[in-house]
């Protein structure tokens, strides 16, 4: 009887853990030899012959909501993951699946299976193949990870790079799941089962293919269709069909274009001219405005100088402001020419960018492609009808607004200022500064003495508001006159002396009552009471004239020079 022993193999063949069992049962069941051989044909008839690291068709018997339960035809069962299984809903009972054989049994004497492994191996020759011959493939996005994109090709997952995807960054990878597209196969490891996938190598053989055809085609001055790849704050870059070209913002529209992206999107089939090209710096200029009729042609017979216009504040600078009066063509309101009245520090004052105005057009270049604009000349000047209005000899109130060396400016209109000339302050007083008469927003009655309409200047009187002293002079203060006064400044012949009511006298050096060789700053002084006599008065030069009688003392009170006699 031949050894059937559980541990003996037979015909030197390697049994598996599970015969060996069937055998050892079989023999201690009392078996004969001859039953135990025929019984144990019969049930080795029923399994496969099979191997591990095989592929091996297989029966699905049931499906979970984890694992899908398949026959092999091996006394046990095996499980996969349902993961593995690009449809899970498509799989049910009865369905045949090729798998992959990794055990015969693990440590609880199941098969272990994989179908990832079986589709790998399946499509692993053709994918090698390709990859040395540098062949496309056919593959789909399925799966965004990190770093890249799952690509479902042939059947297993590969990899693809965010950076192999497209010539440029793609903005939103999502948009681009369950497209397919052809792939170059860049990198491949059978051991780890890791194959890298690339777009972007098909993509820039294209366009140095279409790049020849282009360079060879391309000339300046031909209008040619491209596509917008990427906009910046200079300009946008169009894609002439594997040459780039840069559309400059200056070269866009005749009209003011504050971005690029306000002309052209991303994407965008645009016509554009070649308006230069230089292949050694690989620099090709284009326009789009070229194409366009040229605003400034025919501009002088459509803004006619006179003509009223409307248009939109675009720019403001120090010294006006820029109108679109259409696209393409601005004009210019100088700050000189946007109020008769205000004196305008800065344009925005009175304007703002977005504001439509009025104006009248002043001037015409074509050649310098320049408009000049007036917004005061939409209303009347008011300086034309203010001799008809203030005829000289006019009384009238104003205020104070500013004061200057030689006068003092008064605003008699909202915007209309007159010069009160420091010669016609006072009557009788010879005024050295305005502030010793007025102050800054005073109010004060003046006379308009004279209109210069065309210079934009009001020549105003304080003192003509009032009755001239010197006409009464002669009787307040007649020859004899003994009065009080004090001494205000020195001239070179005498002293002027203030005797009262805003009036100065002159007293000459012979009347002065010094000793001899003693000039009077050395006796003398600003402010010095003096007693005083009229010797002189002449109303026609304004002049009076007096004798010094006596100096009282500093203690003494020097009482308001009033006339004595």
């Amino acid at each position: 009887m031949p050894d059937a022993s559980p541990s003996s193999p037979s015909a030197g063949a390697v049994l598996s853990t599970s015969t060996l069992r069937v055998r050892a049962d079989l023999y201690d069941e009392g078996y004969s030899d001859q039953q135990y051989e025929e019984m144990m044909k019969l049930y080795e008839g029923t399994l496969q012959s099979i191997a591990e690291g095989e592929i091996v068709k297989s029966k699905v018997l049931r499906v979970t909501e984890t694992h899908v339960i398949l026959d092999v035809g091996f006394k046990s069962e095996g499980a996969i993951s349902i993961d593995e299984f690009k449809d899970p809903g498509s799989i049910k009972a009865g369905d045949e699946v090729e798998v992959f054989l990794e055990h015969l049994e693990d440590q609880e004497g199941a098969v272990v299976l994989s179908k990832k492994k079986a589709d790998f191996m399946r499509v692993w020759e053709r994918i090698r193949q390709a990859h040395e011959s540098d062949q496309a493939v056919d593959g789909t996005l399925v799966k965004k990870i990190k770093g890249g994109v799952v690509v479902d090709l042939m059947g297993v997952d590969a990899f693809l790079p965010g950076s192999q995807i497209a010539l440029r960054r793609v903005p939103n990878i999502d948009d681009l799941l369950g497209e397919s597209y052809q792939f170059k196969i860049i990198k491949l490891n059978k051991r780890r089962r890791n194959i890298v996938v690339s777009r972007r190598v098909i993509l820039e053989a294209e366009r140095a293919t279409k790049r020849g055809h282009v360079m060879k085609e391309l000339e300046v001055g031909q209008v040619r269709k491209g596509v917008v790849k990427n906009i910046t704050d200079f300009g946008a870059f169009i894609d002439l069909g594997g040459v780039d070209g840069l559309l400059h913002i200056t070269d866009m529209s005749y009209g003011r274009v504050s971005h690029p992206s306000e002309v052209v999107a991303i994407g965008q089939e645009i016509e554009v001219k070649v308006l230069d090209i230089d292949w050694e710096r690989e620099r090709i200029s284009l326009g789009r405005k070229q194409l366009q009729q040229y605003p400034w042609e025919k501009v002088a017979e459509k803004y006619p100088v006179g003509a009223r216009v409307q248009g939109k504040i675009v720019s403001i600078t120090n010294y006006g402001a820029f109108v679109e009066l259409e696209p393409g063509i601005e004009g210019l309101v100088h700050i000189s020419e946007m109020s008769w009245t205000r004196n305008v520090r800065h344009p925005s004052k009175l304007v703002s960018i977005g504001e439509t105005i009025e104006a009248v057009v002043l001037k015409v270049d074509p050649a310098e492609e320049k408009i000049s604009l007036g917004m005061k000349q939409t209303e009347q000047d008011p300086w034309m009808m203010l001799p008809l209005k203030y005829p000289v000899g006019t009384r009238i109130s104003g205020k104070v607004r500013n004061l200057t060396s030689f006068g003092a400016f008064v605003e008699i209109e909202p915007g209309i200022d007159g010069l009160i000339h420091i010669s016609d302050m006072s009557w009788t007083k010879r005024v050295q500064h305005p502030s010793e008469v007025v102050k800054k927003g005073d109010g004060v009655d003046v006379v308009i003495l004279n209109i210069d309409a065309d210079n934009k200047r009001i020549s105003l009187g304080l003192k003509q508001a009032i009755e001239d002293p010197w006409l009464k002079i002669g009787e307040t203060y007649p020859v004899g006159t003994e009065m009080r006064g004090k001494v205000v400044r020195f001239m070179d012949n005498g002293v002027v002396v203030d005797i009262g009511n805003d009036i100065e006298g002159f007293v000459p050096q012979s009347q002065l009552g010094l000793p001899e060789n003693q000039p009077e700053p050395n006796v003398l002084k600003e402010g010095q009471a003096a007693e005083l006599k009229v010797i002189e008065v002449d109303p026609i030069h304004r002049r009076i004239v007096l004798a010094a009688t006596g100096y009282p003392k500093e203690e003494e009170p020097v009482p308001a020079a009033e006339p004595t006699a």
